[in-house]
């Protein structure tokens, strides 16, 4: 804070705001900015992310859609599935079972507003599986899922009958060649 003088403290008046920032004089003219030409070819000042850019990958979003948590991973295989139904058994969620026929992925289709997806609601697999305590009941009911609508994607989902709300959804099965 700038320091007043004796006299302003002792009336008591405090400076107005116009005295003690310059006024806007405008904008300035580009030519007393000094000017620097790069060569085409001069990659010696592209930005840089540390020694270790070309070890980094990203995922190529064309024929690769992705659809939940884990669908990054390969595909689970018959263990890796009980082991996550066991998580969410042990933190006291809900199995369900969902599936989709057309669509395994959200999408644009009946709106252009933002924040309006399809496909974020799935057909549910018979009742969600309350009282549900062994994962092997609940890959059982998704192997039925799977012989019935052997085309579909196949979610499990987790849901918290205290809190109401979904705690864990991934896609357990997906149709050949996705």
């Amino acid at each position: 804070m700038a320091s007043l003088s004796p006299s302003t403290m002792a009336t008591g008046a405090i400076p107005t705001q116009a005295t003690m920032v310059a006024s806007f004089s405008g904008l300035r003219s580009t030519a007393t900015f000094p000017a620097t030409k790069q060569t085409k070819n001069d990659f010696s000042t592209l930005p840089s992310n540390g020694g270790r850019v070309q070890c980094m990958k990203v995922w190529p979003p064309l024929g690769l859609k992705k659809y939940e948590t884990l669908s990054y991973l390969p595909d689970l295989t018959e263990a890796q599935l009980a082991k996550e139904v066991d998580y969410l058994l042990r933190n006291k969620w809900v199995p369900c079972l969902e599936f989709e026929l057309e669509h395994g992925f959200v999408y644009c289709e009946n709106a252009r507003s933002p924040g309006y997806y399809d496909g974020r609601y799935w057909t549910m697999w018979k009742l969600p599986m309350f009282g549900c305590t062994d994962s092997a009941q609940v890959l059982k009911e998704l192997n039925e899922c799977k012989k019935e609508y052997p085309n579909a994607w196949i979610r499990i989902i987790g849901f918290d009958n205290v809190r109401q709300v979904q705690c864990i959804s991934f896609i357990a099965s997906k149709p050949d060649g996705y």
